[in-house]
């Protein structure tokens, strides 16, 4: 069997291995691969596995031997997964894999937010505690987290995750889901509406998959019902939010601050309003990217492909 990475890079930048796919194959493995040649290095393989490379009905059209696509991530949009199914290609994805570092990231946004911890050590290294008259000082305000509310969208694995650190941290949690888990609730956790989440919570962190109904669910008007102090965190999908209205939020001080690890256009153009509004911090979309992560989903790689040569393939999305 031939198998082909197309954008292997993310995954595996080098400090892992592709030993586990390559004793199931012919393996070849493409750092990233540009729109226009991804045909051309499809070629005749049986098994693709793709990060961000479109897979459109135009490639399965033109890759006939094409039998099994693995998505490098939970959320698979980048794959036309009904024209997979029409032409008998099987699409699984890596679901789980980054639960506990995507929780993690969240909260780290979180924290910054809150103490400004980079913010400070570039001005200590500029010199700014050299020159200060005071043994301390602090350039913005400092937060606790302590009796406040968090709200969190979406309370699946890494919402509930987050949750619980927020409790650690004797936060009290709203939750919002479509599916509600009543057996979850106690003194610290409750489900709540999303009007009810955006007027009490304090801080509020997106956790749920990107769809065409919560498509800029965060705009000018669920801003305008939530607290002026409210610091709003998105290591989901970009596109819940509609950035020139966020923007406009921060920058006339409708909302605290915001820490997003996802953008619409990913990487971002540099006039993205986003990038310059005030107190709004911006990652790479690296939350889900620890090595621990990483190593996970690899092992998932592996047995996503060992299943479907078995004939019992998992984690199939286009059943």
């Amino acid at each position: 069997m031939k198998i082909v990475v197309l954008d292997g890079h993310t995954l595996n930048p080098g400090d892992l291995s592709w030993s586990g796919v390559e004793r199931m194959g012919d393996l070849v493995v493409y750092e990233r691969t540009s729109p226009e040649l991804v045909v051309e290095r499809i070629g005749d393989a049986e098994a693709v596995f793709t990060n961000k490379t479109e897979l459109s009905r135009e490639i399965f059209e033109r890759c006939p031997r094409l039998k099994f696509v693995c998505v490098l991530a939970t959320g698979y949009n980048v794959v036309d997964v009904a024209a997979a199914k029409e032409h008998g290609v099987v699409v699984s994805n890596i679901p789980t894999y980054g639960t506990a570092s995507v929780a993690q990231f969240a909260m780290a946004l979180l924290l910054e937010l809150c103490h400004h911890a980079g913010t400070h050590t570039q001005d200590v290294r500029a010199g700014g505690w050299t020159k200060s008259a005071d043994w301390c000082y602090w350039l913005n305000p400092t937060i606790e987290l302590r009796d406040k509310t968090l709200g969190v969208v979406g309370f699946g694995r890494i919402g509930q995750a987050f949750g619980r650190i927020g409790q650690a941290l004797e936060m009290k949690v709203l939750a919002y889901d479509a599916h509600q888990d009543e057996s979850l609730e106690s003194d610290t956790l409750q489900y709540a509406t999303l009007d009810e989440l955006y007027a009490q919570s304090d801080v509020i962190s997106l956790h749920c998959p990107l769809f065409d109904n919560n498509r800029g669910m965060i705009n000018k008007i669920a801003i305008a019902k939530m607290k002026p102090s409210v610091f709003l965190i998105n290591t989901s999908r970009g596109p819940l939010i509609i950035e020139q209205d966020l923007a406009d939020a921060l920058n006339k001080g409708w909302i605290a601050g915001a820490a997003l690890d996802v953008l619409c256009e990913e990487p971002p153009r540099s006039d993205n309003p986003l990038l310059t509004a005030r107190n709004c911090l911006v990652t790479p979309h690296m939350a889900w990217a620890t090595t621990e992560a990483r190593q996970r989903m690899m092992k998932i790689v592996e047995e996503n492909l060992s299943s479907f040569l078995s004939g019992g393939p998992r984690n199939v999305v286009n059943p």
